[in-house]
């Protein structure tokens, strides 16, 4: 059905203009944000992408083949992934990100590195800089691919933390299984650089890994 099939005071955007945003669906938002459709209407579009995908699977569409769920129609495929990018930008400020200046907990950590991170292909591991007051002085991706100890040289990570005059850092990488739970390998890797940070006096305060749905770390692990 097209838009101007509906009667006037029941389209999305004037049932949004008389009783506000929150009345309208995820389908209603998402045929606004279209405006129009090349190939079939969107409220037929948005109706149809949003059964078949939720906007997790839509983020893991590349933009060829959401092209192709839009039947060539590469204006909206752009459009989608345009807004869900904005999305996650704007929750990333929402829930702290670079913006929340103290870190206090695990879960600081995993809001700021939680959409970016969750849906990553290959593991990769990022580095959180802090200050004495656990301010956020700088974030350093320091290793992409399989998360080994023999691989992950402890140079790579105290240099960045070095050059930034850090006092601590927190490790945080992802699994692409989407599955937090940390592999024998993590747990050595968290052991090492606790230790080479002691003798730097260069404190590793914790390691969160960043699964699909949720957050492991360190810290709450320990007695």
């Amino acid at each position: 059905m097209n838009i101007k099939d509906l009667p006037w005071f029941d389209r999305p955007g004037e049932r949004l203009r008389q009783k506000g945003v929150e009345a309208l669906n995820s389908s209603d938002l998402l045929s606004i944000l279209l405006g129009k459709g090349k190939h079939e209407s969107v409220m037929t579009l948005s109706s149809r992408l949003l059964s078949k995908y939720d906007f997790d699977n839509l983020e893991n569409l590349s933009l060829d083949e959401l092209t192709e769920e839009c039947k060539g129609d590469k204006v909206s495929a752009l459009k989608i992934l345009s807004f869900i990018e904005l999305s996650k930008r704007y929750h990333k400020k929402l829930v702290g990100g670079y913006d929340k200046k103290i870190i206090t907990s695990a879960k600081d950590v995993y809001n700021m590195f939680s959409d970016e991170m969750r849906n990553l292909k290959q593991e990769v591991l990022n580095i959180v800089l802090l200050d004495t007051k656990n301010n956020v002085i700088g974030v350093k991706e320091v290793s992409k691919g399989i998360l080994n100890a023999s691989l992950v040289h402890p140079r790579e990570v105290f240099k960045e933390a070095i050059k930034a005059s850090a006092f601590s850092l927190i490790l945080v990488h992802n699994h692409p299984s989407g599955d937090c739970s940390p592999s024998d390998e993590d747990i050595e890797i968290t052991k090492k650089f606790i230790k080479l940070g002691e003798e730097l006096e260069i404190k590793v305060l914790d390691h969160v890994i960043v699964g699909k749905d949720g957050f492991w770390n360190w810290l709450e692990t320990q007695p």
